[in-house]
């Protein structure tokens, strides 16, 4: 249907629960559905459950017009689509690792020996291009226990938290990608399709600007006044309101997260009283 978006997530996993987060974010109420595929109530959105390594393929050959995948699954299957949007969740990295009793003396120390991975087309071109000469064998699932079983001298596989390779025996020794998750999308949308995209990233763009920033409120002194102004740059300039108390001003304003607790020190010292700070629920921009 051409006046519906056709999105695949992944089917099950931490992947599709921010997914299915990011479109609650958005506002877009998905119902139950089936196993295979939901539609929205509330916009024009039919939803598919794939497997992460099918949703390239499916996107690039228009059996859905969008879909959330892992960076490196986008890079493995190497598919003619476009990446729209990095909504920011789903942080990982490739990493290559061995058995915690070897001595690592640098990549060359993978020289002639065998590797075992799920994502051989990424570790080719890693080696490659580091000048390595490895021998790359491509199992599915369980990766880690090679070494083990004396498939292959390492392994190169997702690392979030180092935990798996811990319990394996192995230690992580190179990380060759930061992988995130991905928006992307067929290259030959409609120009109906593309204008349904548009409204969808804007809704996400509204929402990673809220998560990034905090909305506060305080009380300024007027005599430091203007050094807290210039604290407080805001989306365009911090709100000043007068209060009952002579010689006390409130300030609305918006703070970057990263920037918040270097601000408040720096705010306090200026004479900020009342400080409040509140999540933003979405930040138009």
């Amino acid at each position: 249907m051409s006046n519906i978006l056709k999105i695949a997530i992944q089917k099950s996993g931490r992947l599709n629960e921010k997914s299915m987060g990011l479109l609650k974010e958005c506002g877009i109420k998905i119902s139950n559905g089936g196993k295979l595929m939901s539609i929205a109530s509330n916009f024009p959105l039919e939803v598919f459950y794939l497997r992460d390594d099918d949703i390239p393929q499916y996107v690039a050959e228009g059996v859905a017009d969008i879909g959330i995948v892992g960076e490196n699954e986008y890079l493995e299957k190497d598919q003619l689509v476009k990446i729209v949007n990095r909504p920011g969740f789903s942080k990982c990295r490739l990493s290559l690792a061995i058995k915690r009793e070897e001595e690592y003396t640098g990549l060359q120390w993978f020289e002639g020996k065998k590797i075992a991975t799920s994502y051989p087309v990424i570790l080719k071109k890693f080696l490659e291009q580091k000048g390595v000469n490895a021998s790359v064998e491509e199992i599915s699932g369980s990766v880690e226990i090679a070494p083990g079983i004396g498939l292959a001298e390492g392994v190169f596989d997702i690392v979030s938290t180092g935990s798996t390779l811990l319990a394996n025996g192995l230690k992580e020794v190179e990380v060759a990608l930061r992988s995130e998750a991905l928006l992307i999308a067929n290259e030959d949308l409609t120009l109906e399709k593309q204008n349904l995209l548009d409204r969808l990233l804007f809704r996400i763009e509204a929402a990673k600007s809220a998560k990034q920033n905090k909305y506060i409120l305080l009380n300024a002194p007027n005599d430091t006044l203007q050094d807290i102004l210039g604290l407080l740059p805001g989306m365009r300039s911090p709100t000043v309101l007068p209060l009952a108390d002579k010689g006390w001003s409130s300030v609305h304003s918006v703070i970057n997260e990263d920037d918040f607790w270097e601000v408040i020190d720096q705010l306090k010292e200026k004479g900020a009283e009342g400080i409040l700070v509140c999540p933003i629920e979405k930040m138009i921009v």
